[in-house]
């Protein structure tokens, strides 16, 4: 099962500065890592083009989701993580095969030095690099990541596996491509003028959100999803359409999470706390 969030790379556009740019993807990372979303999705939104540099929100998304102990030696200095400084600790848990936090956690890793005799350095967050084997069919070059199955720090044990990196992870994709993954899950667009969720909608929407995973898109606070996509408001299907042959704008559901709010504009980021904190309710 997998959680994907898409947001647009107009959602700074409306910040004073930098300052206020960077805290505000803060914010929408520290969401993402609270209800355990897998991937974090950058979609570009032509007509909404920010005051900041290309790739800034991609940029900053990323140095927020690279654990700690790997930041200095991937990121550097650039000018886009000016403000890092600013970002609130993610704290990601650490991923465990026991359910035990000291054994068998998995955790990321950089290569810093590859040597002649099928070995590794990997920089993992441990109090020195350590040296490790590659695995047959592993592609394990210097400066990527990979992941590392530590099973004691005293005296260190620890591999290298064949699994998908712990934490978070950011890219960047067109919109329709995300929705069209085969893991994509229920479709879900995120609008004041969808459905409206309610108590009585919501147990059977987070039943399946859990079951089968889910792709949920959010716009920008000037531009919401219709405007993005480029219809109008009213063509959104206030009635939920998951049963529709042909989806609007590749959804298939168009959901109002906060129906009834106070405020006249919702931010992204309190729309992802907001919408991730319902749609990821258990019984």
């Amino acid at each position: 099962m997998t959680t994907s969030v898409l947001v647009p790379d107009s959602l700074t556009r409306e910040a004073e500065d930098r300052r206020e740019a960077t805290r505000k993807l803060g914010y929408v990372a520290r969401a993402a890592t609270v209800f355990r979303v897998n991937r974090l999705t950058v979609y570009p939104d032509p007509d909404g083009a920010g005051k900041w540099e290309d790739g800034f929100v991609e940029t900053v998304l990323r140095y927020a989701a690279t654990p700690p102990h790997l930041r200095k030696e991937m990121w550097g200095k650039r000018d886009e993580l000016e403000y890092v400084g600013v970002l609130p600790p993610l704290r990601v848990r650490s991923q465990t095969g026991s359910g035990s936090e000291g054994s068998g956690s998995l955790r990321q890793g950089i290569v810093t030095e590859v040597g002649a005799d099928g070995r590794v350095r990997v920089n993992c967050g441990l109090q020195h690099p350590i040296s490790l084997p590659v695995p047959d069919g592993l592609d394990a070059g210097e400066g990527e990541r990979v992941t590392v199955r530590v099973s004691s720090r005293r005296p260190v044990r620890a591999r290298l596996v064949d699994e998908p990196l712990p934490g978070l992870s950011v890219e960047s994709m067109d919109l329709q491509t995300a929705l069209g993954r085969e893991d994509a899950g229920l479709r879900i667009a995120t609008s004041r003028h969808g459905e409206p969720l309610t108590v009585g909608r919501l147990a059977s929407l987070a039943g399946r959100v859990e079951g089968d995973g889910a792709t949920i898109a959010f716009g920008s606070p000037e531009r919401g999803l219709p405007a993005i996509l480029g219809f109008p408001e009213a063509d959104v299907p206030a009635g939920g359409d998951e049963d529709a042959t042909e989806p609007i704008g590749g959804f298939d559901l168009w959901l109002n999470s906060i129906p009834n709010q106070g405020s006249e504009v919702v931010r992204t980021e309190e729309a992802v706390f907001a919408t991730l904190g319902l749609l990821t309710l258990t019984e």
